[in-house]
């Protein structure tokens, strides 16, 4: 821990003389557990507001898991001056934790919420997972209601996904997973449930309440720069993009980010910004790259807006609740047309 934090530290500071002042309006810790980190946390962020220019009204967020949190950590995070708590609350079922292979409980989920709030946290953002083993209607709503009791002011909602490698992985065949269709019955009333009461649904995986959404994670889909520091973080800055590999040790003794590209391109435009709820402007499109979406691609959406997979105004293009859930296939094809 204390060797990671020191590499850390001092790319961090390697960093922040390349930015010439630029100011910085959020900050993340996030990607695996940092509220590992402990009694670290409050000397991170001095350090990094002692590299970069840091903005008075710097969103931070810290990741944690219900299992690592504690009033001694959360009174580290105060100390950190973390200001936005994400917290992988994920279901509202114990014996689905387990299943999950989760280390915390419906209890811990609560114990960490109730503290936050009496310790001042007034920016809570939960995970609630959708699409599990043997889950059904039911079973999402009382998972939907024990996220809606804790009252957070923003959700990120995930389907479950299977990758390789896992223990899930290895027993894939007798998990009673929920076939496609009834995944996306799933996410169409996780959406509706949480639209009617009061959340914003602003991203295809994310609800908010009035100004909660999540700024740092919205530079990703609008497409600013942003810098990842550590293992298998990313970044995107002046067009470029690079990330660390995933190599502690690697990183412990110095290791330097590789190249991944150019960004900010049209494909890129689209593809990111039919995520967001506010979709494509087609003026800010010709504003940025100097012309119109081509008859190709709006012929395209107006097939899509005809399956009420896509809402078309004067001013935006973008997904329906139902289009969402074949955001995938949609932006493929649109990204198939000449642009």
């Amino acid at each position: 821990m204390d060797n990671y934090t020191s590499a850390l530290i001092k790319s961090i500071h390697q960093w922040g003389g390349g930015l010439n002042g630029r100011p910085i309006d959020t900050i993340y810790l996030g990607g695996g557990t940092p509220s590992l980190l402990y009694h670290r946390l409050p000397n991170l962020i001095y350090e990094v507001k002692s590299a970069f220019n840091v903005a008075e009204n710097c969103e931070i967020t810290l990741e944690l898991n219900p299992s690592t949190s504690s009033e001694g950590l959360l009174e580290y995070a105060k100390k950190a001056d973390i200001n936005r708590l994400s917290i992988g609350a994920q279901s509202g079922s114990d014996s689905m934790l387990k299943t999950l292979g989760r280390t915390h409980s419906v209890k811990d989920t609560e114990n960490t919420v109730t503290t936050a709030r009496k310790m001042g946290f007034n920016n809570i953002s939960l995970d609630i997972m959708i699409g599990l083993p043997r889950s059904t209607s039911e079973t999402l709503k009382y998972d939907l209601d024990f996220i809606s009791s804790l009252s957070p002011d923003h959700i990120s909602a995930y389907m479950l996904k299977i990758e390789e490698n896992t223990a899930f992985f290895a027993q894939r065949e007798t998990l009673a997973l929920p076939d496609d269709d009834a995944q996306a019955e799933q996410y169409l009333q996780m959406s509706d449930y949480f639209e009617s009461s009061g959340y914003d649904h602003y991203e295809i995986s994310n609800f908010a309440k009035k100004g909660k959404q999540s700024r740092h994670n919205l530079k990703y889909w609008l497409g600013d720069d942003y810098l990842g520091i550590g293992p298998a973080a990313h970044s995107m800055l002046g067009g470029k993009r690079f990330f660390y590999p995933k190599d502690l040790k690697g990183f412990i003794n110095g290791s330097s980010p590789l190249s991944d590209g150019n960004g900010g391109g049209k494909e890129e435009y689209i593809m990111l910004r039919l995520r967001l709820k506010s979709g494509i402007s087609p003026k800010e499109f010709k504003n940025l790259f100097g012309n119109e979406l081509s008859a190709e691609f709006m012929e395209k959406c107006r097939i899509f807006k005809k399956a009420k997979l896509i809402d078309i105004t004067e001013n935006n293009i973008s997904l329906t609740n139902k289009g969402m859930l074949l955001s995938n296939s949609i932006i493929t094809e649109l990204l198939e047309c000449e642009i």
